[in-house]
């Protein structure tokens, strides 16, 4: 089964440690980085998609994703 996540978060730091902590949980990057600029909080927005591979477990909508 292949698992998908979008990461979302502000562009700074924690951000970079979000993706780095699934990296190291074996999630593979998908796509480039995406930037945008919340108008309303007035500060720029980060996201990056990720993959996982994970045999022997069936799909379910309601698993927690990022306890994988």
């Amino acid at each position: 089964m292949r698992l998908y996540r979008f990461l979302t978060g502000p562009d700074d730091s924690s951000f970079c440690h979000k993706v780095t902590a699934a990296l190291n949980k074996g999630w593979l990057l998908h796509g480039s980085p995406t930037y945008a600029f919340d108008a309303e909080a007035k500060t720029m927005k980060c996201g990056q998609a990720v993959y996982k591979e994970v045999e022997g477990i069936d799909y379910d909508a309601g698993m927690k994703l990022s306890e994988f």
